[in-house]
């Protein structure tokens, strides 16, 4: 990372923990004037900030230097324990998810995103999955590695378990998505799991490094999720789920959204399948004809 750019990640990090707006509206912000450092002066010379504590009695640009030295240092520790920062104006920053409006500023990656990976498809359902279901999210993820899709999940019990392993065993690519910082696991049983996809392929957080999983952290994840991925999956999923919650967001996003017909037993999923944008499917075949027809046109963003 050349010295401007790390700066500039260093300054979004600064204005995240110190700025008063939602993250989202930083990233409009940083994307739309291509630069975090400026909006970070801006922010220490107004009013929303607590300047006596953040200037402690000297001058801007002393105070801004500290605060950059600061977090720069903390960039240099993520980046010694292997962890990627990527910007909304990093070039590595994934595509589909920059095209998403509430994209996260930055997100943390354990291992390495490829260009293939635009070519993901989320597949997601119940921690406390059926034994039906579990087979189906295998069936699936085989079929889409077979196909040269990118399985993306969020590393939960479940669904989420099934449907990664399933990719590795097929020989595909997978891509994790979760709730935490990059140095927790969560649930803690999927740690070998969640360090075997970074080795080989990547994990993916918006989150610090250290942060705890909350009530607050897993909806946000399904979120980036949606946003990274073509299109969402619900394998089996209940009334309250985040499952049921990322096919609402997909929806928002415009990505199709995939629900298995057994879901059709419950009523959220029948009002669900009524709504444009969502399809109702069989069989992991239909995914990828409905999925590979919508990407010729040039609908979605991969």
């Amino acid at each position: 990372m050349d010295e401007i750019a790390t700066t500039e990640t260093a300054a979004l990090v600064a204005l995240l923990r110190i700025g008063s707006r939602p993250w989202a509206a930083y990233a409009d912000l940083v994307e739309q004037r291509g630069t975090a450092l400026e909006i970070l002066r801006e922010e220490l010379a107004g009013s929303e900030c607590d300047q006596g504590s953040l200037l402690e009695n000297r001058g801007d640009r002393e105070a801004e230097a500290d605060l950059l030295n600061r977090t720069a240092a903390d960039v240099d520790r993520w980046t010694e324990d292997g962890l990627q920062v990527l910007t909304v104006l990093h070039p590595g920053y994934p595509e589909n998810l920059r095209a998403v409006h509430d994209r996260p500023p930055l997100i943390f990656v354990a291992g390495k995103l490829t260009p293939a990976d635009a070519r993901s498809i989320a597949v997601v359902g119940a921690r406390k999955a059926t034994p039906s279901g579990l087979a189906r999210a295998r069936a699936i993820s085989e079929h889409l590695s077979h196909r040269g899709y990118t399985v993306a999940s969020g590393l939960a019990a479940g669904i989420d378990t099934a449907a990664h392993t399933a990719a590795l065993a097929s020989g595909g690519r997978t891509v994790a998505v979760i709730g935490t910082g990059l140095r927790r696991s969560y649930p803690p049983e999927n740690a070998a799991l969640q360090r075997r996809i970074a080795a080989e392929f990547a994990v993916i957080s918006q989150f610090w490094p250290d942060a705890p999983p909350t009530r607050r952290t897993f909806p946000m994840r399904n979120a980036t999720m949606s946003g990274l991925t073509l299109a969402t999956v619900v394998v089996e999923a209940s009334q309250t789920s985040g499952s049921r919650m990322q096919a609402r967001l997909a929806l928002e996003h415009g990505r199709p959204v995939f629900l298995l017909d057994t879901l059709l037993e419950q009523e959220w999923a029948r009002d669900y399948a009524r709504r444009p944008g969502i399809q109702v499917v069989r069989s992991p075949e239909e995914i990828t004809e409905a999925v590979e027809r919508l990407t010729s046109s040039d609908t979605l963003v991969a």
